[in-house]
């Protein structure tokens, strides 16, 4: 694996690459609870596009440094543009393509962990579940709080939690703005995949996590990943259709990695997966 430069940006996202194909991203505002900023928001825009078109990473692994994931939306920096007379919120959501963090309605075909301590809240927990993997320390806490401050859960979290829990259990989360513990959110609603001690243990799980993915070929991880966001809006039928015809599964079949992995099965080897080509 050769040297990746990681894409310039703020001091409010950490960046790093902490095992081959695997790139680690940290919400870096810990006095501010990592509260999405307009500039952090940039910063995540910049590093999961640069992410997504290089061959060379597999897997982003997304964190946050201090006590919390993500306190959610910067309603300080909200609040002045809204007292400022600004009222165009509903335009820039309509017109951010990745949602919330850039993450929250991105649609990758490369897997997405989270790994999640003290809390998300909010945007944060919107980003949570449009991620593929969730790992939580025990001390985590995870809620929709957006209508006891008469705001909305609208980048794309409604949608979401609905598919993963149901209606009902979606509901009461959204509707009560309550707050709950990582092994209920593992338990009740389905989002959390591990609760480990603590917040180390997470990245750690996390990026174990990241390997597990990694060492399998990421021109079929990602084909199927395709199709796990295909089957998020369409029709068992029209997934299989889709899938089948799209320009990442056609990369399976004629790339090199199928070839290896069926060689190595032959010979009884581990695989040497090559990075996939761009779409």
């Amino acid at each position: 694996m050769g040297e990746l430069n990681i894409p310039t940006h703020s001091n409010e996202v950490k960046a790093s690459i902490p095992s081959p194909h695997i790139l680690l991203v940290s919400l870096n505002r810990p006095k501010a609870l990592n509260a999405m900023s307009s500039t952090m928001s940039a910063d995540m825009k910049r590093l999961l596009d640069w992410f997504e078109g290089e061959p060379e990473l597999w897997v982003v692994v997304l964190t946050g440094e201090g006590r919390l994931f993500c306190a959610g939306a910067d309603l300080i920096e909200w609040n002045k543009q809204q007292q400022g007379g600004d009222t165009s919120d509903q335009g820039r959501v309509a017109a951010n393509r990745y949602g919330f963090g850039s993450v929250s309605r991105r649609e990758s075909t490369k897997p997405i962990i989270a790994a999640v301590h003290g809390g998300a809240y909010g945007g944060g927990l919107e980003m949570v579940v449009n991620s593929d993997l969730v790992i939580a320390s025990e001390d985590a806490k995870f809620g929709f709080p957006e209508v006891t401050r008469g705001v909305i859960a609208i980048q794309g979290a409604i949608p979401r939690i609905t598919q993963i829990c149901g209606h009902q259990k979606a509901s009461e989360l959204l509707l009560t703005g309550k707050i709950i513990g990582a092994v209920e959110a593992r338990d009740r609603f389905g989002f959390v995949n591990a609760v480990v001690p603590n917040s180390t243990t997470a990245v750690a799980e996390a990026i174990k996590l990241a390997q597990q993915i990694t060492a399998n070929s990421p021109d079929a991880v990602q084909s199927t990943k395709h199709a796990l966001v295909l089957s998020q809006r369409l029709s068992h039928s029209e997934t299989v259709s889709q899938h089948v015809w799209s320009h990442v599964t056609e990369r399976v079949y004629n790339g090199q990695n199928i070839k290896e992995g069926l060689k190595a099965f032959a010979e009884k080897r581990r695989p040497i997966w090559t990075n996939p080509s761009k779409l």
